[in-house]
């Protein structure tokens, strides 16, 4: 194993209590130095057909005494990951992706493209594969970070030179066309823009949307035809930034929160109101008829900074968009709180039956602490994951266990799937008794079954944000 000297971090083996003065504790403490560990070891029996890589993305606070410490959104970037060939465990690597204000704090060169400190955000939320290239992601309109195999920062990227500004977060991939779709929004901008890249990863398309309150957009959803836009109720407020150093962003009930599908073949956007709320994380959208269907997790207010009624919990929901009568109909799929939803990559933009999310504790009480969030319920105290049977309208819950607290799930359908949920679920899972992270392998069907496999890291991964399962081309 070899471990990177770096400025310190503050890393502890039993994280402190989170809080809203510093993010960076409880399962957000950062880690201290960057780690390569080859072979390593296994319970169970890893797939052989899982050849690829499954990375993560998320914020590691790497200076206390830096503004951006003050809000979890602006840590900076570390990616962790586990590549998978042949049924072992090849290595793991977690890096710092050298975006300007890290390589200059680690005394080395700045990376191409790399735009000038004073206006250098991390890439810190999203990492995924296009193209045969690695990016990380985030959103406010800067552009993405490209990483090596091993992680590695190369620079940051313009597609080739067809980006016309930044990028987004949240792009969702179509399956039928490799055709990666994002909406993009800058700062400083009342437009929303919907940019298409090429299965080769380049820019085909870009559709410029008005939207004059200047939402904050975290995600959005696809369809066979259409883009849902989300135009809800956080606008973009830079005097909150520069005055607080914390997310640009406030709560505005006084507007109406709306939904807006963008025909993917061209057209005018067509807007629906809904319910004020905000929206981080789409599960997935389809057409039923003259019907949209958009299932999301919801909250019913945020960014407010005061104390809420107990209704301002996540909750999975359902907006039933009629595209005849231009009405709504919302109702509620699951009222535990949750985030980080998903589904498998095959069903994206078409019907779903099954979606997975995450019951992820020190996310929803850091937002309790510095949004205003009410206290949460008892149901929240343990880590889980939970799998949606939307169909027969169930759901099922698997727990780690006290302390072990578990990240986003990815979804990898098995080869030659013969149902939605024929696949693997990975995700990464704090070990208290080893004080280290592991790499769980679960079987989507037998959902509360013992793992498939469980790969066993040399350190603890931090929560984080959103990751991917990459598989090796060819």
């Amino acid at each position: 194993m070899r471990r990177s000297a770096r400025p310190a971090t503050g890393d502890q083996e039993e994280p402190a209590v989170l809080t809203a003065t510093n993010p960076f504790t409880g399962g957000y403490t950062p880690v201290d130095g960057e780690v390569t560990a080859f072979d390593l070891p296994v319970t169970g029996t890893l797939p052989a057909e899982l050849t690829g890589r499954y990375l993560r993305n998320g914020p590691n606070g790497m200076r206390p005494e830096d503004l951006r410490a003050r809000h979890l959104f602006a840590g900076y970037a570390m990616v962790h990951g586990v590549r998978l060939r042949d049924g072992r465990a090849k290595w793991y690597r977690n890096r710092l992706v050298r975006s300007a204000v890290i390589a200059n704090a680690l005394g080395e060169r700045a990376r191409p493209g790399a735009a000038p400190r004073i206006f250098d955000v991390a890439p810190n939320t999203h990492v995924i594969g296009h193209g045969g290239r690695t990016y990380a992601l985030v959103e406010g309109g800067y552009r993405p970070y490209e990483l090596s195999y091993e992680i590695e920062t190369v620079g940051a990227s313009d597609f080739c030179g067809t980006l016309p500004e930044g990028f987004a977060a949240h792009p969702k991939t179509d399956p039928a066309t490799g055709e990666l779709h994002a909406i993009t929004w800058q700062r400083d901008s009342a437009v929303l823009r919907h940019l298409v890249v090429s299965a080769a990863g380049e820019v085909v398309r870009a559709v410029d949307v008005p939207v004059p309150h200047r939402p904050v957009v975290h995600d959005m959803a696809l369809t066979r035809d259409h883009v849902v836009l989300l135009d809800l109720s956080a606008s973009v407020d830079q005097r909150v930034n520069l005055e607080r150093a914390t997310y640009p962003a406030v709560w505005d009930e006084s507007r109406p929160a709306r939904i807006g599908l963008l025909p993917r073949a061209g057209g005018e956007v067509r807007w629906f109101e809904v319910e004020p709320c905000f929206v981080f994380h789409t599960l997935n959208a389809y057409e039923d008829g003259d019907r949209v269907v958009v299932d999301v997790v919801r909250y019913p207010r945020m960014f407010t900074g005061g104390a809420l009624t107990d209704q301002s919990r996540p909750t999975l929901d359902r907006w039933l968009v009629d595209t005849v009568s231009g009405r709504v109909v919302e109702s509620r799929l699951d009222d535990r709180p949750q985030e980080f939803p998903a589904v498998s990559p095959a069903v994206v933009g078409g019907p779903h039956r099954y979606g997975y999310s995450t019951v992820a504790t020190d996310l929803l009480r850091h937002l309790a602490d510095t949004e205003g969030l009410d206290a949460l319920p008892p149901e929240a105290a343990g880590d889980a994951l939970i799998k949606h049977d939307l169909g027969r309208q169930t759901a099922t819950v698997r727990r780690f266990g006290a302390g072990r607290y578990a990240g986003e799930t990815s979804f990898v359908p098995r080869e030659g799937a013969r149902a939605e949920d024929d696949g693997y679920l990975l995700t990464f899972v704090h070990d208290p008794d080893r004080g280290a992270s592991d790499l769980v392998v679960l079987s989507a069907e037998d959902f509360t079954g013992d793992p498939v496999a469980t790969v066993h890291l040399p350190v603890r991964v931090p929560t984080g944000f959103h990751g991917s399962w990459i598989p090796d081309e060819g």
